[in-house]
């Protein structure tokens, strides 16, 4: 604050002294108000809040004392320094009594000028230095008042509380004026496991003055909340401790986060225990059928034809769990497209029950189906609705032991349609409720059953069903007391009894069988095929040579050729499109068969001029549809 910006206010009912004084000020720069009473001296203190008042004791209305204590009284200007001049009462007492009024100084006429405006400058660095503090003291309540965590300030040694900020009565569930009768209060928000803990700790302050810890709040209406609480000293000039700074921050949504992380990572290690285990189950019945296959002698054709079955069961067990975990890495980067038509769910309800058939009839379950006499329709896509409801029926007759029932009940209920399958087998605990349908959740199983599959399925049916607009539930009333999921879809429409069965049966496949040219570099796997296609009624040739393709085309003169995309030295979509090309063959059938089955490696095959595409390993009711066309 320069001079000629600071403005004074000089009162004195001596002209001639006031007149002295305003000249000495004016002289050194300052902007001088002149006033001759108390009373107007404490209008225009008011009105122009000037820096400094240079108040002359004996006033006619208003002693300059009374002046000085109303100035310093008013919130509105106590902030006015206060330089009080007199030449009558100039002694001792008389200058105690003025400073005791509030005046923050006192000088005794006659006043030398460089005596007076040295006292107007030391007040005036004095208000400086004031002002900067009470700045630096509001940017910091600004600051504290602001942010979300708890702020504190205590006295040192005693642990008085000085300051506490806002978010105290947020954090802690109580009201700061509480805290501020009874400092120790906030202890009794402490979890009781927590709370001896940081008593402790509080206590040890006065040899300890820091310290980072967590613990858990329990606030008023029950909920537990994770904070992490900081205590550090403030230390003076010669660095001894007078205060004690502590910062409370809110950690809840972190050790939510820690929880949640630690989940899935015991999520993933059973999950990639599971898989260890679900993919070597079926390579040891693999091998020894293959070695049976192998082997001569008496029963040999028997043994054979056993093992091929087990080698085929096996396969199918890998290609389901291979789909799976396919079908989750698409959903999880948005690449599954559902292709939605209008759906009969009885004949989706068929479907999944001639898919969990096989392992229903094994385990010699009852299988109780009700449905609607009518038809119920519904939006979406017949494959991915068929296999949601397979893999229910699947789960039920995997986890409910032999001879068990298991129940399938349709109920249209207004504009949604509800699927529920129910069991009596070994039932899901109250825990493992909340977490069924997570990423490789696995439920709690008793001791003498060990877990089985990826635990993959039901979040896989839980996200199918949500892109449906449906959704899934669980519910079961604890362990060896059976389950029930329900499937909740909306509904198009209902029409009348259910239409000739037969009229819903896949067209019979044309009699007679086709030409084929089978290409693949995998030996094994295209001699496997040309026997099966040979045993369908098919006459198949044979190559793993993608320069001999056009040659044997030409010879052959196929109806259907089966590609391998994945060639050595060869690019099968490029194949396909110099085939599609080729006036002799453009009207060829092409099939590609191969281990890349993403929506995109069935666009790139479409646009290379493929009729079909199947993914290896292909059943053969896919592989004679493709065939066919």
């Amino acid at each position: 604050m320069t001079a000629n910006q600071t403005l004074i206010l000089n009162v004195d009912d001596n002209d001639g002294a006031r007149y002295a004084k305003t000249r000495i000020l004016q002289s050194a720069g300052f902007r001088v108000m002149e006033a001759a009473n108390g009373t107007d001296a404490l209008a225009m203190v008011r009105e122009e809040d000037p820096a400094l008042v240079l108040l002359d004791v004996k006033l006619p209305d208003i002693n300059g004392i009374e002046v000085c204590r109303r100035i310093k009284d008013d919130p509105a200007t106590n902030c006015v320094l206060v330089l009080q001049t007199s030449a009558a009462l100039t002694n001792r007492a008389d200058r105690i009594r003025g400073l005791e009024g509030g005046a923050d100084n006192y000088l005794a006429a006659p006043i030398e000028a460089d005596e007076l405006i040295a006292n107007v400058n030391a007040l005036l660095r004095m208000r400086q230095t004031q002002d900067e503090l009470r700045e630096s003291e509001e940017r910091f309540r600004q600051l504290t008042d602001n942010i979300e965590d708890v702020f504190w300030m205590f006295s040192a040694p005693d642990g008085v509380l000085a300051y506490v900020s806002p978010a105290y009565a947020t954090i802690f569930g109580r009201s700061t004026d509480s805290l501020r009768k009874e400092h120790g209060s906030w202890l009794e928000a402490v979890h009781a496991e927590d709370r001896a803990r940081l008593a402790g700790r509080w206590a040890a302050l006065a040899s300890q003055p820091h310290y980072d810890e967590e613990f858990r709040l329990q606030l008023p209406d029950g909920v537990t909340r994770w904070v992490r609480d900081r205590v550090f000293a403030v230390r003076n000039v010669r660095g001894d401790v007078y205060r004690v700074a502590r910062v409370t921050s809110d950690i809840s949504a972190r050790k939510e986060m820690e929880a949640l992380l630690r989940a899935a990572d015991a999520n993933k290690n059973q999950f990639l225990a599971t898989l260890a285990h679900e993919l070597r189950n079926p390579l040891s019945p693999i091998r020894n059928a293959a070695t049976l296959l192998g082997i001569a002698g008496e029963n040999a054709s028997e043994r054979q034809a056993h093992a091929r079955e087990v080698i085929l069961r096996q396969v199918d067990h890998l290609a389901h769990l291979v789909d799976d975990l396919l079908d989750v890495a698409r959903i999880s980067e948005g690449k599954i497209v559902l292709r939605r038509e209008e759906v009969n769910l009885g004949a989706v309800v068929a479907q999944a029950i001639e898919t969990a058939g096989p392992l229903i009839a094994a385990r010699q379950h009852q299988l109780d189906v009700q449905q609607p006499d009518g038809q119920v329709w519904v939006a979406g896509d017949p494959v991915r609705l068929a296999q949601s409801m397979g893999n229910l029926l699947h789960n039920a007759a995997k986890f409910t032991p032999k001879g068990g029932q298991i129940r399938l009940e349709v109920k249209v209920d207004g504009d949604h349609v509800r699927i529920a399958v129910t069991d009596n087998g070994i039932g899901i605990d109250a825990d493992s409720l909340p977490r069924i349908f997570g990423m490789f959740a696995q439920a709690a199983v008793p001791p003498d059953r060990a877990p089985e599959g990826l635990g993959i399925g039901l979040s896989l049916v839980s996200r199918l069903l949500e892109m449906h607009g449906g959704q899934l539930r669980a519910e079961s009333p604890g362990i060896g007391m059976g389950s029930t999921f329900t499937v909740e879809l909306p509904v198009l429409r209902v029409t009348g009894a259910a239409a000739d069965q037969a009229a819903r049966q896949a067209a019979a496949a044309p009699a007679g069988g086709l030409r084929v040219l089978l290409v693949d570099d995998n030996i094994d796997a295209m001699e496997m095929m040309g026997f099966l296609l040979a045993e369908m009624g098919h006459e198949a040739w044979t190559t793993h040579d993608a320069s001999q393709i056009v040659r044997l085309a030409l010879e052959h003169q196929p109806q259907v050729m089966v590609l391998d995309i994945g060639l050595p030295g060869a690019d099968g979509y490029e194949l396909a499109r110099m085939i599609k090309a080729h006036p002799e063959l453009k009207h060829t059938r092409l099939v590609a068969h191969t281990g890349y089955g993403s929506p995109e490696d069935r666009r790139k095959a479409q646009e290379a001029g493929f009729d079909a595409h199947l993914v290896k390993p292909a059943e053969l009711d896919d592989l004679e549809k493709a065939l066919r066309g």
